[in-house]
């Protein structure tokens, strides 16, 4: 049975709930403000975020669950579903202009395989110590990216959405600014964005460093504040370190596995990994420039060697005493992703019981949660509410 057999359905309802609910997404996002400011004095004065509800819905690169990551359509749809923060991965062209995708390899994302025209341009390369084969955006200038079109990234696992494959071009983050303020005057709010760096050591070695220009466009549309609509972050801490003297927007430092070490640890000799920056010390240095941390899901709820979830850590309560908000990602719907105690039945492409596994990360205390299936989000947000 294919994937759009088996799993439509399931995905259907889920859909239809939320977007059918969007009037009830007002009310979560009024109750969430409410919310917001309650958790911000309970926790030692830290700032609740203003207009951001808690725990928040974060739009893991738009509506990725349901359109092609990173393009204008799964951003648009996350914020009509009613996503609280729509997420943006950042790398540069070869003309130094910041674009939106997961990564700077484009094989995946892109037709750029189809363009005969760019066949030369395949290649390998090492990044952050990976060797990758394929197309690369530093190796494009912006025209010639404007010439591709976004595809789905995993088609086997979410065939639905190659319906969409062709249909929007890589969007500029300038692009993105544009139509965050254009949805923030037609709604009367702001549109919230989290940004990240990709790789910022290794763009910075080949002379497309990304803070300055990232800078420029947040000072260039009002987003530079300390109280701007945006977050800013970055697996590789120096990278937030180099936004902190360039803006005031509030930072968040990511956090991979326990053992990994941030490509900017690696290349300057720092022999600290993850595990030592959760850690209270750990927390406390972050909290010198940073404003909050996105780290795994594991680190909130590690899994057992079956893949079920254990006792949570006390990270959230650590980083919260330290004043860091708490953004950890990435929830999706289907079974291949979720912890096994919360799959069901055995493709590994629909839908398993996601609410149930919501449930258990926000009784963490977590300020937000990435996820590329924003309806679903919102709905559990507001149960956690309720």
């Amino acid at each position: 049975m294919t994937q759009g057999t088996s799993s439509g359905p399931a995905r259907r309802s889920v859909l239809g709930a939320a977007v059918l609910g969007t009037a009830a997404a007002g009310v979560v996002a009024g109750a969430g403000a409410a919310h917001a400011a309650e958790a911000g004095s309970a926790r030692g004065g830290r700032p609740a975020r203003r207009g951001l509800p808690v725990p928040a819905v974060i739009a893991h690169r738009g509506a990725s669950g349901y359109r092609p990551e990173h393009t204008l359509g799964a951003y648009q749809f996350a914020l009509d579903m009613g996503a609280d923060v729509i997420e943006q991965d950042l790398v540069p062209t070869r003309d130094g202009h910041l674009v939106c995708r997961h990564e700077n390899d484009i094989t995946g994302t892109t037709d750029v395989a189809d363009h005969p025209e760019f066949a030369g341009r395949r290649t390998t390369k090492s990044v952050d110590g990976v060797s990758l084969t394929g197309w690369f955006t530093e190796d494009f200038t912006l025209a010639e990216l404007k010439t591709l079109r976004a595809t789905e990234r995993i088609p086997g696992t979410r065939q639905e959405n190659t319906l969409y494959d062709g249909r929007w071009a890589v969007p500029t983050f300038e692009e993105v600014l544009r139509w965050a303020d254009r949805e923030g005057r037609r709604r009367g709010r702001p549109v919230w964005l989290h940004v990240e760096t990709k790789h910022p050591t290794y763009f910075r070695d080949i002379g497309l460093g990304l803070e300055e220009p990232l800078a420029g466009l947040l000072r260039r549309y009002g987003r530079d504040r300390r109280d701007s609509p945006v977050f800013l972050q970055s697996f590789e801490p120096t990278s937030m370190r180099r936004m902190a003297r360039l803006v005031s927007s509030p930072r968040v430092v990511l956090l991979s596995g326990p053992a990994s070490r941030p490509w900017d640890f690696v290349r300057s000799g720092d022999p600290r990994t993850v595990a030592d920056l959760v850690r209270p010390e750990g927390l406390a240095w972050i909290a010198s420039f940073a404003q909050g941390i996105g780290p795994t899901l594991d680190l909130v709820v590690p899994r057992d060697a079956s893949g079920r979830l254990t006792e949570p850590t006390s990270l959230v309560r650590d980083a919260h005493a330290r004043d860091l908000l708490v953004h950890p990602y990435t929830l999706r719907n289907e079974n291949s992703f979720l912890p096994a105690d919360f799959r069901r039945g055995t493709d590994p492409n629909a839908y398993g019981d996601v609410f149930g596994a919501y449930r258990v990360y926000f009784a963490t205390g977590i300020d937000g949660i990435f996820t590329d299936n924003p309806d679903t989000g919102l709905l559990a947000a507001a149960d956690h509410r309720a």
